[in-house]
Parts: structure tokens; sequence; C-alpha cells
């Protein structure tokens, strides 16, 4: 029982610790950074970790900061490339970290949730202007051959149910309806 415990203490003190008691170095963050941006190679919040003796969690809030405020470029979950940071000067850079490590994570969440939303307006739009470049190729392929297409048709406005209920109901009477139209052929028949 003893085991379990010291296990679990050491377990969470751990935790806490490197999560909020080790700072991160602001020199050693922005060379590093600016060591990434001269190779122009991807890296993660562990490698970055790693190199500078920083937690992980300090340095990916860090990164998600500093790429909300465009200073690095997040190219996949987790991964970034930091070839913007090249010409950024360190005065500059110590700005963006403060600004990035006050973001909390409701904003985090919420950038990341525009910059979704922006890549599937980016795509709607190109099936969209897709689809107008089909409609002309159809209406200029037929003008082309002498055959007029009719008005534009009109938008799909909610008028179907109006006029729906102006025609008569084939649910309402179903097959008793058919059979009533065709009455007058049906005693030819029998008679």
């Amino acid at each position: 029982m003893s085991l379990k415990r010291s296990h679990a203490s050491t377990r969470t003190g751990s935790g806490a610790g490197s999560d909020s008691g080790t700072k991160l170095g602001r020199q050693e963050f922005f060379d590093e950074l600016k060591k990434h941006a001269q190779t122009g190679q991807m890296f993660t919040p562990v490698d970055i970790s790693m190199a500078i003796g920083a937690s992980e969690a300090a340095v990916s809030r860090a990164l998600l900061g500093m790429a909300a405020e465009g200073y690095l470029e997040k190219v996949e979950t987790g991964k970034y490339r930091s070839t913007p940071f090249q010409e950024v000067p360190q005065a500059e850079f110590l700005k963006a970290l403060a600004r990035a490590s006050k973001t909390d994570s409701t904003r985090q969440r919420d950038l990341s949730e525009i910059s979704r939303l922006k890549q599937n307006n980016d795509v709607m739009r190109a099936k969209l202007l897709g689809a107008l470049a089909e409609r002309d190729h159809y209406l200029s392929a037929l003008k082309q051959h002498g055959i007029d297409p009719g008005p534009l048709p009109a938008p799909a406005a909610l008028p179907a149910a109006p006029v729906a209920s102006s025609a008569p109901a084939p649910s309402s009477g179903g097959e008793g309806e058919a059979a009533s139209a065709d009455a007058p052929a049906a005693p030819q028949s029998s008679g």
C-alpha cells in the first residue's frame, strides 16, 4: 500500500512540476527557432523541449501561440516549420511570445476552428466555381448547336408547399381515383 502511495505521489508531483515548474528559457527558445528557420526542417514540440530542456507542455503552448501570431507555420498536427521566423528580431520575438503566452486554450481552440472553417470555405468555393464553369460550358455548347437553353431556373425557394397544395393530391384517392377515371371503360368490358 505504501508502494502505491509513493508511486502515485511521484507521478502526480512530477507531472505537475514539469508542466508549471519548468520555465521556458526565452533565449534558448529563440535560438532554437532561429536554428530551425535556417535549416527549414519541420519540428515538433518534443524536439524543441529536448533541445532547450523545457517541458513539452510549455513549449507546445508557446509554439501554438507563435503559430497563431503568424511567426511559425503549422504544417500538420503537432509539426511546425519556422521559415517565417528567419527575419524576426529578438525584441519582436519577445513581444510576440508574451502575447502568445497570454492566449488561453479557448482562444487557441477558436483560432484552430477559424482556420478549419477557412479551409472548408476554400474547398466549397472551389467546388462552386467548378460547378459554375461546368454550367457555362454546357450553356455555350447548347448555344453553339442552336438550342435555346430556356430561362434560367428560379432559385429554390420555399413556395414548393403552396404549389403542391394547389394540385390534386394523388395520395388521397390512390388507386381509387385511377379506377374512377377508368370507370367508363370498365362497364364496356363487362357489358
